[in-house]
C-alpha cells in the first residue's frame, strides 16, 4: 500500500489526530527526567506507550534526539520502531533540504525501508527549489512512503520567502502548493506526498487542496484550536492532520493523563471532521 492510503486506512480507524513526541529539555524537566540520552529514552518510551496506540500519526522530532549525539539517534531508531509496533504511522519530523546526491543522502535514511531511520514519512523544506527534493520525492514514492512539504509555516519571519511573489506573479507557497498537486496527480490518488501549514495563520485565500494530506502542526499549546483548523483550511478541510506535541505531553510522565489527554483530542477533533458524530 502506498502511503496515502495507510493514511486513509489509519485515520479511518483512529481518527485524524497527530501527536508529536518532542523531547524538549523543558519537557524532560517537568517530568523529573535529566537532559541526557537516559532521560530522552524514558521519555520517548513513556510517550510512545501512552499515543502509540491511541492516535493514526506520532511525529517525532529528530532534532530533539539528535543534540543527544549517536546514543540519541539510537533511541530515536528504536522509537520509530516502537511507535510502528504499536499500530501508529511514523512521521519523521526532520526538515531535510539539500540538493543532489546529499539529498538521495537523506532519502536513503528517511524513507528508504532498508535504513533503521526509515519513517513512514518524513517532512522537507523545498527553498532550495521544489525539484532538489526529486530524490526524497521519488524514493518514497518507491518504497510506499511519504514527504510533507514545509509551505505555511506560522512563523512570523516565513512570509518573507513564503509570501514572496515568484517571476510568475504566483507566491512561493502558491507555486509549492502547485508542484505537490502536480506531484500527486502524476502519482495516483490519494497522495502520499503533502504540505505543512500552520494552524496559526491567517486564511490565505490559496487553494489547499494537493491531493494529499496536510500536516496542520499548532494546535493546543501554540493556541490553534478546531474553530482555527476549519476558519484556514476551508474546503480542504478533510486532508488536514492536526498535530500537537506539549498540549499532550504536558500532561506526563502519568501515562493514563496523556492517554486521557490524547483520547479527548482525538474526540474534539472528530466533531470538526466528522460533525454528525455529535
Amino acid at each position: 500500500m502506498t502511503f496515502g492510503e495507510r493514511l486513509q486506512e489509519a485515520v479511518r480507524a483512529r481518527g485524524r489526530f497527530c501527536v508529536g513526541i518532542d523531547p524538549h529539555p523543558e519537557l524532560l524537566h517537568s517530568w523529573g527526567l535529566p537532559d541526557n540520552a537516559t532521560g530522552l529514552e524514558r521519555f520517548a518510551r513513556i510517550a510512545v506507550e501512552a499515543v502509540g496506540g491511541e492516535v493514526a500519526v506520532v511525529k517525532p522530532q529528530s532534532a530533539f534526539f539528535e543534540r543527544h549525539g549517536s546514543r540519541g539517534v539510537a533511541v530515536l531508531e528504536r522509537t520509530l520502531a516502537a511507535a510502528r509496533e504499536a499500530g501508529a504511522l511514523v512521521l519523521l519530523d526532520a526538515k531535510r533540504g539539500d540538493i543532489g546526491s546529499t539529498m538521495q543522502a537523506y532519502a536513503d535514511a528517511y524513507v528508504d525501508t532498508s535504513s533503521p531511520l526509515c519513517a513512514d514519512a518524513v517532512t522537507a523544506t523545498p527553498y532550495a527549489g521544489y525539484e532538489s527534493l526529486r530524490p526524497v520525492l521519488d524514493t518514497a514514492l518507491a518504497h510506499g512512503n511519504g514527504v510533507f512539504v514545509v509551505t505555511l509555516t506560522s512563523n512570523p519571519q516565513g512570509h518573507e520567502i513564503q509570501r514572496a511573489r515568484t517571476a510568475a506573479g504566483g507566491t512561493v507557497a502558491e507555486t509549492i502548493l502547485r508542484r505537490v498537486r502536480e506531484t500527486n496527480a502524476a502519482a495516483g490518488l490519494p497522495g502520499s506526498i503533502g504540505c505543512v501549514v500552520g494552524a496559526t495563520i491567517a486564511p490565505t485565500g490559496y487553494d489547499l487542496d494537493v491531493g494529499g494530506p496536510i500536516l496542520a502542526p499548532g494546535v493546543g499549546a501554540q493556541g490553534a484550536g478546531p474553530d482555527d483548523v476549519r476558519r484556514v483550511f476551508g474546503p480542504a478541510l478533510p486532508a488536514v492532520l492536526p498535530s500537537s506535541s506539549r498540549w499532550i505531553l504536558r500532561h506526563g510522565p502519568d501515562i493514563r493523563a496523556i492517554k486521557d489527554a490524547t483520547r479527548q483530542a482525538v474526540r474534539v477533533f472528530a466533531l470538526l471532521f466528522y460533525p454528525e458524530s455529535r
